[in-house]
């Protein structure tokens, strides 16, 4: 309702503006008046469909406008005053009047237009202008391609463990879009998969996913995507989801904060302390001698001394020790003595019922 008002006001002033300098025309036969407010109202009806088709406006941008104006207004009230006595004597007054105007709006274009291409080196934002950037509150998360081909930062989303603004860089899409249509089977079905959990986040609920052009002079001249990412994160004081253990490497150096999917899924696990049992199912050969290889039902590898002599058996393990590291986790234990007995159940005796001897025993007896 307010933004409502807000245009009928400004509608009104135009209109008030367009007559006024209608009059002037008319008066001083420069041009046909009529023409002259028809062309005043489009102008302000233009400027009102402009703004109904662009709700979502960047505050980077309309800062920028709104310091470019102030700085136009400034400017012309200076050259005005320098150059009034030259004009009051060959202009009229009328025609003087016009001429400032279209003198400010001229100046105005050119402070509006050098600062929206120059926004990103002033970070112009309330309020107004940035030198030295602080961020406060939730930072954005930028995906990597690895992480969205994973697929398992959907399901940490729709955990609503994850609050923050997800952003997707044009040039990782680009690159999906490239895996996509790659002509090696294994990796067009990676790139499609990609594809498929990016149409995923952004029907979620909750969540905020925006694919980021990345169109900051940063990026001038960067062609590798982990160094673009690295830089576009820091551009936004974000942070970087991954699964790639050498772009963690890389953002850690640079001093951008890294989220490692592999390092949350290792920290979700449950722990397995030495001294404890469990029961692993051996499948195949260790690198060194005699060990044997299981895995637990989320994937955590155990290594057993002396396994290699007990595969496709089911054994229970005490664990000796836990090597934890980014490529996950790996639980060494020894075999124990006493193996939990299983139930015979193709013994070709049946069981003994209580108080009946076997068939022997009573032959013998009678």
């Amino acid at each position: 309702m307010l933004l409502v008002l807000v245009r009928a006001v400004f509608v009104l002033v135009v209109a008030g503006f367009g007559v006024k300098l209608a009059y002037i025309v008319r008066d001083n036969q420069l041009a046909n008046p009529g023409l002259v407010f028809v062309g005043i109202m489009l102008t302000a009806v233009g400027v009102v469909i402009v703004d109904l088709v662009t709700p979502r406006k960047r505050i980077q941008t309309i800062s920028a406008t709104y310091i470019g104006m102030i700085v136009g207004i400034f400017l012309t009230n200076l050259l005005s005053s320098a150059l009034q006595p030259t004009l009051q004597l060959y202009l009229k007054p009328s025609v003087h009047m016009i001429s400032l105007n279209f003198l400010m709006i001229f100046i105005c274009y050119l402070c509006i237009s050098t600062l929206l291409q120059t926004k990103d080196d002033f970070r112009f934002i309330i309020p107004y202008v940035e030198f030295s950037k602080e961020v406060k509150g939730s930072r954005p998360l930028v995906l990597d391609t690895s992480v969205v081909i994973d697929g398992r930062i959907a399901d940490v989303v729709e955990t609503r463990v994850i609050d923050q603004q997800l952003v997707i860089p044009r040039f990782v899409l680009q690159e999906l879009q490239s895996i996509a249509d790659s002509s090696d089977k294994l990796r067009r079905n990676r790139g499609r998969r990609g594809l498929d959990i990016l149409n995923r986040l952004q029907k979620l609920p909750g969540v905020e996913v925006t694919i980021h052009d990345g169109e900051i002079p940063e990026l001038a001249g960067i062609r590798e995507v982990d160094q673009r990412l690295v830089v576009l994160a820091k551009h936004l004081g974000g942070k970087v989801v991954t699964n790639d253990y050498n772009l963690n490497k890389i953002a850690r150096l640079q001093g951008v904060e890294v989220i490692n999917l592999n390092d949350l899924a290792n920290a979700m696990k449950p722990i397995v302390l030495p001294g404890e049992s469990l029961t692993v199912k051996l499948l195949k050969r260790g690198e060194e001698q005699g060990q044997g290889i299981g895995y637990l039902d989320d994937g955590t590898m155990v290594v057993a001394e002396q396994g290699a002599y007990h595969l496709g058996e089911t054994l229970r393990l005490t664990v000796t020790s836990v090597l934890q590291t980014s490529a996950g986790r790996m639980i060494f234990g020894r075999i124990d003595a006493v193996q939990p007995t299983k139930p015979s159940g193709n013994s070709s005796n049946p069981p003994h019922q209580e108080g009946q001897a076997p068939a022997q025993e009573r032959h013998h007896h009678a």
